[in-house]
């Protein structure tokens, strides 16, 4: 295969697909993981719910319905064939990567950062979609080549431009914390594929002697959250505040919480950003330390029934699609329950399907969905396989 054969037409996807049967694959779809994400999106209306001060609007209403939309999606992406996928994967990371450019150009400008675009009236935000198509297009060339071809290094070239270029357009946003998370998928996706041991210590090796470098060149804004994420307390009405009043909030609740609509710091709207970014402090306020616990443990189940799926898949490619998808994830929610918790500085992670937003939502819908593809697909063998994967 040349070094973008992965671009070639696959067999029998110009023509319908013989396999193709809507309603005997429906009852492949494992609805249980698609109960826990309706159950995880029903604890984000609660929460939402309590954040519009005891009414739907302006954020649970809205959120349910976006949500209905993503669940039809989700449903709909799930009997596609892994073959259309990959097909796909192309289009879909070359449109990300217009959509990164063109924020860059127009994009709405927000706390220091460009990072939205008005589409059809509403806001989006380009690097959400970007890693589910970057995880989508690492899938495929990985499926391509093999993992026997691993040790060429020269394989490993186009991916990591593929990975790289995503992460620089979101660094210029600026959105550091975005940019991170798309490494880190990138990353996880090439050990997945079977990247060597020696390759892996090559790559890693220079990380701690780039950290001075890196920090010279992040924006006041990003020092100053370092800063206050070290030292709270110096400025506690101000760069301090966030995360000064997240904690009072946390610990506020103890262990049975203030009770539902009732919690002081939230209600009386002393903690900032309570629908999207700090939405889990609202939670451990009203519902204490037990209700914390228990989102916690289902945001761990949808996590590891990802990894399930992506395990019991018979292919490499429904392998790193599932394992990206559940890698995606579980980086959503630890970024953002260590955030509010203040063991990593405030980055403007969503907490996914609870937190307030319509592109973390609909983009974390279609991932879900990719991944429900992956376990209805789960027993396909594409016969075109080994031909593909020939040098």
């Amino acid at each position: 295969m040349n070094a973008f054969g992965f671009l070639k037409p696959e067999k029998r996807l110009l023509r319908a697909e013989p396999d193709f049967r809507p309603l005997a694959q429906l009852l492949q779809v494992n609805w249980l993981y698609v109960l826990l994400v309706c159950l995880l999106a029903g604890v984000g209306y609660v929460a939402l719910y309590s954040a519009g001060g005891g009414s739907a609007r302006p954020f649970a209403g809205p959120q349910m319905m976006r949500f209905g939309f993503g669940l039809v999606m989700m449903v709909a992406v799930s009997l596609v064939s892994p073959r259309i996928l990959r097909l796909l994967s192309v289009p879909l990371y070359l449109f990300s990567i217009a959509l990164l450019t063109l924020v860059l150009r127009m994009g709405h400008v927000g706390k220091g950062a460009e990072r939205w675009i008005n589409l059809a009236g509403m806001q989006f935000q380009p690097s959400e979609f970007a890693k589910i198509a970057l995880v989508l297009m690492l899938a495929t060339w990985f499926y391509r080549i093999g993992p026997d071809r691993m040790g060429n290094p020269l394989r490993l070239v186009p991916p990591a431009l593929l990975t790289l270029l995503p992460v620089l357009l979101v660094l210029k946003e600026p959105n550091l914390g975005t940019a991170t998370i798309i490494g880190v998928i990138g990353a996880t996706m090439f050990f997945a594929a079977g990247m060597r041991l020696w390759q892996i210590i090559i790559l890693v090796a220079p990380i701690p002697f780039l950290g001075k470098f890196a920090y010279s060149h992040l924006h006041d804004y990003q020092k100053a959250r370092i800063d206050t994420f070290l030292h709270p307390e110096h400025d506690p009405l101000g760069a301090g505040y966030n995360i000064i009043q997240s904690k009072i909030a946390l610990g506020s609740g103890g262990m049975w919480g203030e009770g539902y609509l009732r919690g002081s710091q939230g209600q009386l709207n002393f903690l900032p950003e309570k629908q999207t970014d700090f939405i889990f402090t609202m939670i451990g306020e009203e519902w204490g330390f037990v209700g914390g616990i228990a989102v916690i443990g289902l945001l761990a189940t949808l996590t590891l029934g990802g990894m399930l799926i992506a395990m019991r898949s018979r292919n490499q490619f429904g392998r790193l699609l599932g394992l990206g998808i559940a890698m995606d994830f579980f980086l959503y929610c630890a970024v953002n329950l260590s955030m509010v918790m203040g063991a990593i500085p405030v980055g403007g992670v969503p907490l996914p399907l609870i937190s307030y937003g319509g592109s973390a939502m609909l983009t974390m819908m279609f991932g879900f969905g990719l991944l429900m593809s992956a376990w209805v697909h789960r027993n396909e063998r594409d016969p075109g396989m080994e031909e593909d994967a020939e040098a």
